[in-house]
């Protein structure tokens, strides 16, 4: 991805999230140079990825298969005991239309609530713990009403509607068409594996970012080490 496009998309949700009238912390402002600046103090937003996370799965065309994720908090699965949290949450912003590929998770387990916006399209399937996608009733649990329904079957949520994915659930999302672009929230719990994502087909999760000009923000994976 161009950093330009990158530069782009983040204003972009930074202005979608406020008109929704959702807040985001300091930290999701901070620019390269006030990074420079930091000091330890800032280490668990480094060593935890908290921030902005774009990616387009490495399709090559972000608004057909895409995602914009920003970590607000994280539980301390990747570093340090000094970090209590044992959960997390993110922001994330679906385009209408724009896909977030089948993908399973190992020990991550995650309610994906509509916050505003449009309609949000969600397609189930359970996993075999090796990855390989079942044809049997797939457990479906949404605001607290939980069924069975047939593989492959697509849920939609409006605004206000949410869904919970156990391990070895293989989903995919998309914003409905008509409806208009989607904030999203992720609660989950936190586990030992930094990157618990399982792909159906193989995904470039983070594609590499061509340098066409200055970064305005910083994604989580390039923070600089601590100012001593």
């Amino acid at each position: 991805m161009k950093r330009s496009q990158i530069n782009r998309i983040i204003e972009d949700a930074i202005d979608f999230a406020g008109r929704h009238r959702f807040p985001l912390p300091p930290f999701a402002t901070f620019t390269p140079e006030r990074w420079a600046g930091l000091g330890h103090e800032y280490d668990e937003i480094r060593d935890n990825k908290l921030g902005w996370d774009i990616t387009d799965f490495g399709s090559g065309d972000f608004l057909r298969e895409g995602l914009v994720m920003c970590t607000l908090r994280s539980g301390a699965c990747r570093k340090s005991p000094a970090y209590f949290k044992r959960y997390s949450e993110k922001l994330m912003i679906v385009r209408e239309g724009q896909l977030t590929p089948l993908h399973m998770h190992h020990e991550y387990i995650e309610d994906i609530i509509n916050r505003g916006g449009g309609e949000l399209c969600v397609q189930l399937y359970n996993a075999s713990p090796e990855g390989e996608r079942q044809e049997t009733p797939v457990r479906i649990s949404t605001d607290g009403r939980n069924y069975l329904a047939p593989a492959g079957t697509i849920l939609t949520l409006a605004p206000g509607e949410s869904i919970s994915f156990d391990r070895h659930t293989y989903h995919c999302f998309w914003g409905k068409e008509g409806t208009g672009d989607i904030l999203l929230c992720e609660i989950a719990m936190s586990t030992p594996i930094p990157d618990d994502s399982i792909f159906f087909e193989p995904k470039r999760r983070f594609p590499p970012v061509t340098e066409d000009e200055p970064a305005r923000f910083l994604l989580s994976s390039e923070y600089p080490a601590a100012r001593p």
